[in-house]
């Protein structure tokens, strides 16, 4: 029989901090990972993000849910939808985003959080 696991993100298993304004926190529960992104104002994953994972757009798969702040996602093919607080999203790979507004996006990513922003 499965054990209860019980994590925070106020004690997280690893911090992923970006390349300025923001960081991913990760906590590992049973077999799943959670990740709460803070993304702050100016935020732009081809300037923040972009130097970690070395790719020309981000390849992880996000699946996932605003708690505040907005972003807009820009895919490869050049569709772009904006995301705000309660929205619930799939993004798939190959894609770029930044922040809108004055106010940092928090989010909690399942998807593919364990890879999310990891430095090789």
């Amino acid at each position: 029989m499965a054990d209860i696991a019980v994590k925070s993100f106020d004690s997280p298993d690893e911090t992923r901090p970006f390349e300025d304004k923001g960081e991913m926190r990760i906590v590992n529960v049973g077999d799943e990972t959670v990740g709460r992104g803070t993304f702050e104002p100016g935020w732009r994953w081809s300037d923040n993000v972009k130097p970690i994972a070395g790719t020309d757009s981000c390849q992880t798969y996000h699946l996932g849910y605003v708690l505040s702040g907005r972003m807009r996602v820009f895919m490869d093919e050049g569709k772009e939808q904006e995301i705000g607080p309660g929205s619930v999203f799939v993004i798939p790979p190959g894609h770029n985003a930044e922040v809108i507004g004055d106010e940092p996006c928090e989010t909690l990513e399942f998807g593919q959080a364990s890879q999310y922003a990891k430095r090789q």
